[in-house]
């Protein structure tokens, strides 16, 4: 068990921090997190956390705005309770979309919310899959940026296909790095959908570049919103003869008519993580498959926890 450390949770996602809890052999942190009446939050630290080494578990998920502010009282929670270090455990970064000034006149809310995270009290931040890399670049405390490849890749291997019948295909341009590291693994060959971005939530499909007739098509992103984009791919896929179409996403925030698009497409299966919780969800596709990344988390956690390496995770 190790010492001087602690994990606390807030509402956004108990049951992955209760996993990472118990990867990691120690007790989940007694912490009340609830809202008064006109809607404030609150949050009462019911055990001693002075010169503990505390990690803080919350998704910044759906209700984006109310998960925020609950991680943003629980880190000064514990600073102003004298804890030694607190890292803001965010498996899941809201807004991390508005990354870049994209029309004049419009935010770059990742870099903000960077902000609010630093000036709470957050000594270090533990994310995982990053919507952009350059997002580590907007915090001014150390970030450490965790993968669920090895997740995924290890859920496809007990699927024992041959890697001259699997392809893997990037959904778009923006996600070949995370598609290429996929296919190394796998040793398995690429595709690329080339795809055109209308507006916010709206993509067209363009074309497939790279042989998938007759094979197992796996398409890879970070994240899935409103299932567009996916589904327009699958359905570009199919089109072009793929034998079989699973989907992967670390993220799956799911809203909208995301269900009902992940339905009726040409989608086998659809595999997330659990970095966002779809508990209390009653509209769940049953093409879903959720995998969890508590291990991950936890072994990053009592690596950081015992200054050991954590980029060693993924050599």
């Amino acid at each position: 068990m190790p010492d001087r450390l602690k994990l606390f949770t807030g509402n956004s996602n108990v049951d992955l921090a209760k996993k990472m809890a118990d990867y990691i052999g120690i007790q989940l942190g007694d912490a009340e997190v609830y809202n008064f009446s006109d809607g404030e939050t609150f949050i009462n630290i019911n055990e001693n956390v002075r010169g503990y080494d505390i990690f803080l578990v919350q998704s910044t998920s759906n209700p984006v705005d109310k998960n925020l502010i609950e991680l943003l009282i629980m880190i000064d929670a514990m600073r102003r309770a004298s804890a030694k270090r607190i890292t803001a455990v965010i498996p899941y970064y809201g807004y991390a979309r508005q990354d870049r000034k994209t029309a004049s006149r419009v935010p770059i809310t990742a870099k903000l919310v960077a902000n609010i995270i630093t000036t709470a009290g957050a000594d270090r931040v533990l994310a995982v899959d990053l919507h952009a890399g350059q997002i580590q670049g907007f915090f001014d405390i150390p970030v450490d940026h965790l993968y669920a490849v090895p997740v995924l890749v290890d859920y496809i291997k007990e699927k024992n296909y041959n890697p001259e019948e699997i392809v893997i295909v990037s959904p778009d341009a923006g996600a070949v790095e995370r598609s290429r590291e996929l296919a190394k693994h796998l040793t398995a060959n690429l595709a690329i959908i080339d795809k055109r971005r209308v507006k916010a939530n709206v993509a067209e499909i363009m074309n497939v570049i790279g042989d998938v007739r007759g094979k197992v098509a796996i398409m890879l992103d970070d994240m899935i919103d409103t299932a567009g984009t996916i589904t327009q791919g699958a359905l570009a896929l199919k089109k072009e003869g793929a034998r079989e179409i699973i989907a992967m996403a670390t993220h799956g925030v799911l809203s909208g008519q995301a269900m009902k698009r992940i339905d009726d497409s040409p989608i086998k299966e659809l595999i997330i993580t659990d970095t966002i919780s779809q508990k209390n969800r009653t509209d769940i596709s049953k093409k879903i498959k959720i995998l969890s990344v508590a291990n991950l988390l936890g072994e990053a956690i009592n690596r950081i926890h015992d200054e050991d390496s954590v980029s060693s995770l993924f050599i």
